[in-house]
């Protein structure tokens, strides 16, 4: 398949790669310890989840890689949460998962990253816990099945599966959603 990159979304790509890249690596002296942990976790998760979307569309293609972000995803949130101590999830204003629907805090912040002016959200509540989130931008890869033209077998299969998708017709660069942590408090730097 051949994807065509308009310029307004080369634009979004290089501006979330930009947020990206300045999401990672060290921490300096003023910031906090969890919000660190927060985006090693994230990577974590994304990479894990990444590795699993391109083995499965590599082996079997888009159709059956929707098992991915269904079954796969959703283990790997588990396992981070169990992990971390933490809550770990994924969740977006136009979900495919009731299950992944946004709680009111986290409904604010994704319409603060679909504005663009930022990509990642930190904060510590009056009761101890801690809330992060980190945008998800549209990548070549979700496009299979994220995206607006979809293959017939693609878009039957979301149909089984998914009766009431929202997640459909995101252009390359577009926020899709966002990892989610939440921390419960009172917290240490559980290092």
């Amino acid at each position: 398949m051949t994807c065509h990159i308009s310029s307004g979304a080369r634009a979004k790509i290089v501006l979330l790669l930009m947020a990206a890249s300045s999401c990672g690596g060290t921490a300096t002296a003023d910031e906090d310890a969890l919000l660190v942990r927060s985006r090693a976790v994230t990577a974590e998760f994304a990479s894990r989840l990444q590795r699993e979307l391109q083995q499965a569309m590599s082996m079997v293609g888009p159709e059956i890689a929707i098992s991915v972000c269904m079954d796969v995803a959703p283990v790997i949130a588990s396992e981070l949460s169990r992990d971390n101590g933490a809550r770990v999830s994924r969740t977006s204003l136009r979900f495919r998962n009731p299950g992944n629907a946004p709680e009111p805090w986290q409904t604010a912040v994704l319409r603060e990253f679909d504005t663009g002016r930022s990509t990642e959200h930190f904060e510590r509540l009056d009761d101890g816990s801690t809330r992060y989130m980190k945008a998800i931008p549209t990548g070549p890869i979700c496009l299979a099945c994220h995206g607006a033209e979809l293959a017939d077998d693609v878009r039957q299969r979301l149909g089984e599966e998914y009766p009431h998708d929202r997640a459909r017709g995101y252009e390359l660069g577009d926020i899709r959603g966002a990892f989610s942590i939440t921390w419960p408090g009172p917290v240490d730097d559980r290092d």
